[in-house]
């Protein structure tokens, strides 16, 4: 029997691991069947240079509980340690047999890049959890001995010899009192689902029940190891070898609660300059803006990591789903969070220009299936050219407009579109756009009606979105329906004369601003065209989108604060208009001004409540 001191710094180490070692104590069951995990691939890889020359055998991993005994077991048949290996790897804290071994042997085969640890700490979670642990270990090699280490969780250690009649090792927690919860068969399924739902060694946890049937036929029920991860996931593949249905299965395999299915997907493989492999998927995305942190998922050599990846992925990329697997991204010694540095940042610019050479390959190869996309994909294509210069510059190529007869545009082929009748006097080409083609129905008929386009920009961030093009397309303005009268939304040199005189239109505007509130509405005059409405509500452009933006939390706060304004415009020669002027009975020219007042305001939804049932009222009225 030997024994002896843990090499630490320390006499308080152990109190530091339970309370400090991770944030969240569920993840030394990662950690610790991450090891089990190398020491299979260690004996495999052993294997392929010859070192090891006996039958591999069965190689699945096996976590048991024992509530009775309040032990939690995780079996591994792969390598095995030494009394001398016991000393070297888990008596010095910190040192990674892991590391030494990938070292001794990166030169002989590329299979070493399958081993997951490099910190030396991850057995030492086990205490965090456990008031006892054990050890039982038989190294591979012939005529090994078998050897049993334990430690309560003081620096003070036993490590005897054992029987153990096969190779591999068995570490057994005895479970505190503090941590229960991880006797309870559901929570340690759950763990294992989480973490370890993707580990490329089988993990047997339990047994199922499936139905069969015996010799004579009948229906019985036969119990299997439960194997509870899925060691060959579609990324681990080569492109070529997967399908469509096996991308969609994969897909429902990631995201169970999910029912519909990907758009597309994009599958990333990367040996240079840096090592990424993994799979994102394109799914329907809503029209409101909806940043979920927890889409992607982060694994490293197969073992999940986390699902905050806000410093691997651009914002914008966070809106797709799906995982993405890199052993050379810096990982804290817990692996929960990640640390920028030049190469987290390659690896996230690539990330991006892979989705924006997918995205331009789809509207090329075909082009109608890509607008059919469109609206599910708009608010991401967006989002990304706010937010990453160099993905603008790719998305500008396929980026689209769409109008209210959905006809789709790209950038250039809308200006082309809209420039022999949507050019004002100042040679500005004047994007119209609407927000709710229903709400706004008057105002886009009136745009149609000269002749001009009119785009729909019914997303959450299209306040955002417009102001950004309107930097970066050259003299250009993006305009709503309703911001002003017709003719004031592209200003002309041709504008209708009035058939209202001044005087006329001042005393016109003193009856109606008697009969709307001033703080809320200014009395304007235009020359519209006798078809056009005898008044109509606008509310300008810059105050409109500002509070609109402010509303969303982009900035622009102090407008968020100010009174709703809105103009209230005078068809200075519509026949309605200029038959009040000359009305010469004071009762009906104010109750016709307050009828077309109304109508002007329920055509914007302004009209409500007391003032809604009064002009219902009068309608009916003047009807009779």
């Amino acid at each position: 029997m030997a024994t002896g001191k843990i090499n630490v710094q320390t006499e308080n180490i152990f109190p530091i691991i339970k309370k400090f070692l991770y944030s969240d104590h569920e993840i030394f069951l990662r950690e610790l069947v991450s090891n089990a995990v190398d020491a299979t691939q260690k004996l495999k890889v052993l294997s392929s240079i010859g070192e090891f020359k006996g039958e591999l055998g069965n190689l699945t991993i096996e976590v048991k509980l024992d509530k009775e005994k309040k032990t939690l077991t995780i079996s591994d048949r792969g390598i095995g340690m030494t009394s001398s290996d016991v000393e070297n790897y888990i008596t010095q804290v910190a040192f990674s047999g892991a590391e030494e071994f990938v070292n001794k042997y990166k030169d002989k085969t590329d299979a070493v890049n399958s081993i997951i640890g490099h910190f030396g700490l991850g057995f030492y979670s086990a205490f965090m959890v456990s008031s006892r642990v054990e050890i039982i270990t038989k190294n591979f090699k012939e005529d090994s001995q078998a050897v049993r280490w334990e430690c309560d969780g003081s620096p003070e250690y036993t490590l005897v010899d054992a029987e153990k009649t096969s190779r591999g090792t068995d570490i057994v927690l005895h479970i505190a009192d503090d941590s229960v919860e991880f006797l309870e068969e559901q929570r340690i399924a759950s763990i294992l689902n989480k973490y370890c739902k993707f580990l490329p060694v089988e993990i047997k946890f339990g047994e199922s029940e499936v139905d069969e049937k015996d010799a004579e036929g009948k229906d019985i029920k036969v119990k299997e190891d439960r194997i509870i991860n899925n060691p060959h996931p579609a990324w681990t593949k080569k492109p070529a070898e997967l399908s469509a249905e096996d991308y969609k299965s994969f897909y429902r395999e990631l995201y169970p609660a999910v029912f519909e299915e990907p758009l597309f997907w994009i599958h990333l493989n990367v040996d240079y300059p840096f090592n990424l492999t993994g799979i994102l998927y394109f799914p329907h995305l809503k029209k409101n803006f909806e940043v979920q942190k927890d889409r992607i998922h982060l694994y490293c050599n197969q073992v999940f990591v986390t699902d905050a990846v806000g410093e691997i992925v651009p914002d914008f990329l966070t809106l797709l789903q799906g995982v993405i697997d890199s052993p050379d991204i810096p990982l804290n010694v817990s692996r929960s969070y990640l640390q920028s540095d030049s190469n987290v940042k390659k690896i996230s610019a690539h990330i991006s220009k892979k989705v924006a050479d997918k995205l331009e390959e789809i509207f090329k190869q075909d082009r109608t299936d890509f607008e059919s996309k469109w609206e599910d994909i708009r608010m991401f294509v967006q989002y990304g050219m706010l937010s990453d210069e160099k993905f603008y510059e790719k998305a500008k190529n396929f980026a689209l407009f769409r109008n209210t007869e959905g006809k789709s545009f790209t950038f250039d082929e809308y200006e082309n579109h809209i420039k022999p009748l949507q050019t004002d006097k100042d040679k500005r080409l004047v994007y119209l756009y609407t927000t709710n083609p229903e709400e706004q129905h008057s105002f886009v008929v009136a745009c149609k009606n000269r002749g001009y386009d009119v785009l729909v920009m019914n997303n959450s961030i299209d306040v955002h979105y417009l102001n950004f093009l309107e930097s970066k397309l050259k003299e250009v303005s993006f305009v709503r329906v309703d911001a002003d009268s017709i003719e004031r939304l592209i200003k002309k040199d041709d504008a209708a004369p009035s058939k209202l005189s001044e005087e006329e239109q001042k005393g016109l505007q003193s009856i109606i601003e008697e009969q709307i509130p001033k703080e809320k509405f200014k009395v304007e005059f235009e020359s519209l065209r006798e078809t056009d409405q005898p008044m109509l509500i606008t509310r300008p452009e810059f105050m409109r989108r500002m509070k609109d933006m402010s509303a969303l939390g982009g900035g622009a706060g102090f407008y968020g604060t100010l009174p709703d304004m809105h103009n209230l415009v005078v068809n200075t020669n519509h026949p309605l208009i200029v038959k009040i002027v000359h009305e010469s009975d004071p009762a009906v020219k104010k109750k016709l001004i307050r009828q077309s007042t109304d109508l002007a305001l329920l055509s914007q939804g302004l009209l409500k409540g007391e003032s809604l049932s009064t002009f219902i009222k009068r309608s009916v009225e003047l009807i009779g």
